[in-house]
């Protein structure tokens, strides 16, 4: 650690450390060797005091979702901090697009509680849903506000989603014609924490590259289950789980629908499952590789072939069942594969410079003395 260093870095960001004439607080801390908590802790309460930062336990709680998950055994578990008033078991709460009623609440130290106040981090349990981290989380009177307070968010967040559909133009016709050659492959991810539901995705966007692009078409906590099998049937998208399984019922609607359910519990796991998969999706790429030369110096007839170029080779090979290019004053005027080639050894698959030669060039008959004959085959790219 060079306290220094990051002074000077945070002086470049206009924030200046008390010592150099600022306003700002600098504590070195040291959590492991139990250096400087005491001070970092004086220093809050003085700006709090100093900021007028305050907050009323008596009113109904405020708070944020600092992070979600899903529990085996208590279902969607919230950890929030509550920012203003006093959060009690029994309170109605929302979140986000969902509600519910706490049933229990659990401090840091895993001690079940009954209330938690202003500047308290607790465990909610109670919600149907998983919410999303940094959503806010408030307390409403009772059942049938939390439900108009959920429905009216929808209603809004559809509205919202229809604002947002770009209208169709001659520039947006334009660019997807541009993109036809770009590849996209749609995945749904479900993951036991809100934080690794983002981490997958964010891991997955960044996989994306110039020939195929990551779509995430839904990314949330909890158990796989049908809605999220419809979904992913709809958008044509593969499946990653993680640290999740689907339930029976999902299980079965993926095998009927023929949607791609992958497992994971380790995200490297899961980025070699969708590299693999986008290397799948992208057309093989074939190089051309010239293998030899030849100079014809005669023309015969072959019986059941038609007119043959006898022919001297005079750099690489040719090979039969390659192709070639016919260059004549140093032009090119035919290219086709080879039907015929007669080495002087008859059991030969090729002929080596040096060698003399028959080659047939097929659909051309019209060889000329000192004409150049390219062989060439075409291979699959190897990386």
């Amino acid at each position: 650690a060079n306290p220094d260093r990051i002074k000077q870095q945070l002086a470049e960001h206009e924030l200046v450390c008390e010592e150099w004439g600022g306003n700002v607080p600098v504590i070195p801390i040291s959590a492991k060797q139990n250096k400087g908590i005491d001070v970092l802790l004086e220093n809050i309460l003085f700006q709090a005091e100093y900021m007028e930062l305050r907050a009323n336990p008596d009113r109904s709680a405020r708070g944020y979702v600092i992070e979600a998950r899903l529990d085996k055994g208590k279902g969607p578990v919230a950890t929030v901090i509550v920012q203003n008033g006093t959060l009690k078991v029994g309170d109605y709460i929302v979140s986000g697009t969902t509600y519910g009623r706490v049933r229990s609440l659990t401090d840091d130290k895993g001690k079940n509680i009954r209330s938690a106040g202003p500047s308290t981090p607790v465990a909610v349990n109670g919600l149907a849903q998983v919410p999303t981290a940094g959503d806010p989380i408030a307390v409403v009177e009772s059942e049938k506000m939390a439900r108009q307070v959920i429905e009216e968010r929808a209603a809004r967040a559809k509205n919202e989603m229809l604002a947002d559909v770009p209208q169709a133009d001659l520039d947006e016709a334009f660019k997807k014609l541009g993109d036809e050659q770009l590849k996209e492959f749609k995945v749904l991810v479900k993951a036991d924490v809100q934080g690794s539901s983002e981490a997958v995705k964010d891991a997955l966007l960044n996989l994306s590259n110039d020939e195929v692009k990551v779509s995430v078409v839904f990314s949330g906590v909890g158990a796989i289950n049908q809605s999220d099998i419809m979904m992913a049937d709809v958008a044509h998208a593969s499946i990653i789980g993680f640290n999740v399984k689907p339930d029976s019922d999902a299980r079965n609607a993926a095998e009927r629908a023929g949607i791609d359910v992958k497992l994971f519990g380790i995200i490297y796991e899961a980025l070699d499952y969708v590299r693999d998969r986008m290397s799948e999706m992208l057309a093989p790429k074939f190089v051309e590789r010239i293998t030899g030369k030849a100079i014809v110096r005669t023309m015969f007839k072959v019986s059941g072939v038609g007119i043959v170029a006898g022919s001297y080779v005079q750099t690489g090979k040719i090979v039969r069942g390659g192709k070639a290019r016919l260059y004549r004053g140093g032009k090119m005027i035919f290219e086709r594969n080879i039907s015929v080639l007669k080495p002087y050894n008859d059991e030969a698959k090729e002929d080596t410079i040096g060698l003399e030669c028959g080659i047939a060039i097929d659909g051309y008959t019209d060889y000329l003395e000192d004409d150049e004959i390219e062989c060439y085959v075409v291979e699959k790219e190897t990386k």
